[in-house]
């Protein structure tokens, strides 16, 4: 299992990538053609990071939390569970509406939809940040680095 440190060295690569995407997702950088492709190779990156950390996390948080003594844990390991699934539908039909035909043509429709998906994520890391990771503390699954 990873470390509390590895997990949110992961949530602030993953909101650096969001940030540098929002600075070059402008119709202005985008009518660059290297720009467009830089941009779409970044939201492909993107969307491949997500998947490998909430798989990660499937695969290594959430079992643990699902067995844990406390139903509270239960729960709280459910929310999550649950939670992700239409982010993932919602990445998922993100990425085969605007990146599958390298064709760089983003329009008003791409940068609103890449904006929602951006949100969903972030906010996705912020409830990890706020909620989960507190509590794998609490119940003595992470410890807490030493500053």
């Amino acid at each position: 299992m990873q470390t509390l440190g590895e997990y949110r060295g992961i949530h602030s690569d993953l909101r650096q990538m969001i940030d540098d995407l929002r600075a070059l997702l402008t119709m202005e950088q985008l009518r660059l053609r290297p720009n467009a492709r830089t941009a779409y190779e970044l939201l492909c990156d993107l969307g491949e990071r997500v998947d490998r950390h909430l798989a990660q996390e499937d695969h290594d948080l959430y079992p643990s939390l699902l067995i844990h003594e406390d139903p509270r844990v239960n729960s709280m390991a459910w929310g999550f569970i649950i939670g992700e699934m239409p982010m993932r539908k919602i990445f998922a039909d993100y990425r085969a509406r605007w990146l599958q035909d390298c064709d760089f043509n983003f329009t008003d429709q791409f940068l609103l939809d890449t904006d929602k998906v951006f949100t969903l994520v972030a906010h996705r890391l912020d409830g990890e940040e706020q909620v989960l990771f507190p509590k794998m503390v609490e119940i003595g699954m992470f410890r807490e680095a030493r500053r």
